[in-house]
């Protein structure tokens, strides 16, 4: 029991780091956006981390299955999805509204989860993901409550988010997580290159021929997108998804705090007040959530 609890405190913290990478990801990404188009950024980033797993991990190759590739395409297809839905949406609406509507996965992870395992979720489970909410909105939302064409694909963004965790944590029960995370990165890389050139038109050649463009493509390919991805493939196996998806959430803590660090936005102290309410709903979400996977 206590090794148990032990590899799901370990499996938590995992999980922090991998929202502390994309909350850092917030500023590499806006500081480049500038030269690289959003779709183009994605799928730079993808092919650096599917190049990098391959080169990390050359011999698991032969150990893919058709059941391997048949699960990794589902679980690209909805990582893809979310990032295109986000990445579109975010240009018709504000980006606290974007960042704040990507995090309604709290609340649908634990339906959808019930959906597939009939593991109901009970009351104490729901309120974190509220209290959690809650915190999101403080820290994103300003005056405009508006409801536009962006609000809309972003919050299909947040419920392609929560079928893609519920699946990481159906899957990785009886499935290697890297081979998963191997198959997956690639179907998003695929799906980025087939994307981009209808959303962002020409082939961004100058843009990537900067060092300082380089880098950041480098930066977010590796350790936000190559190193995330493992880590969160790898950690959800023995974190219940409530709980997983009330720590992801995080991400929008962290990339607060860098934008004020590194770009110099304001921080609030509503804001701050927000950041506190998703570390509370984190800490009630440990006491009572789903069951583990």
């Amino acid at each position: 029991m206590e090794q148990v609890e032990a590899k799901t405190l370990l499996a938590s913290l995992g999980l922090m780091l991998v929202t502390l990478l994309w909350g850092l990801s917030f500023a590499v990404v806006k500081n480049s956006l500038d030269l690289v188009p959003p779709v183009y950024m994605m799928a730079f980033r993808f092919s650096i981390a599917s190049l990098a797993l391959l080169l990390v991990f050359p011999k698991k190759l032969s150990a893919i299955t058709k059941e391997t590739l048949k699960k990794g395409f589902v679980l690209g297809i909805f990582l893809a999805l979310g990032y295109a839905l986000q990445t579109i949406g975010v240009v018709y609406t504000s980006a606290g509204k974007n960042a704040f509507i990507t995090t309604t996965y709290v609340i649908f992870v634990p339906f959808i989860y019930w959906f597939f395992t009939k593991h109901k979720p009970g009351f104490f489970s729901i309120i974190p993901a509220f209290v959690g909410l809650l915190g999101i909105a403080l820290l994103s939302l300003q005056d405009d409550l508006s409801v536009n064409k962006g609000d809309i694909l972003t919050l299909l963004c947040g419920i392609s988010y929560a079928f893609h965790m519920v699946f990481i944590a159906l899957f990785t029960k009886d499935d290697d997580p890297i081979l998963l995370n191997l198959v997956q990165i690639f179907f998003v890389t695929v799906f980025s290159w087939l994307l981009a050139p209808f959303y962002d038109g020409a082939f961004p050649l100058l843009a990537i021929q900067a060092p300082a463009t380089i880098w950041s493509m480098l930066f977010l390919g590796i350790f936000c997108t190559m190193l995330a991805f493992f880590l969160q493939t790898l950690c959800q196996k023995f974190v219940p998804p409530g709980t997983a998806s009330l720590i992801m959430s995080l991400e929008a803590v962290f990339g607060v705090f860098f934008a004020w660090l590194i770009l110099g936005e304001i921080l609030s102290l509503r804001m701050a007040f927000g950041a506190l309410l998703v570390f509370v709903a984190i800490l009630l979400s440990q006491k009572k959530s789903l069951p583990k996977t």
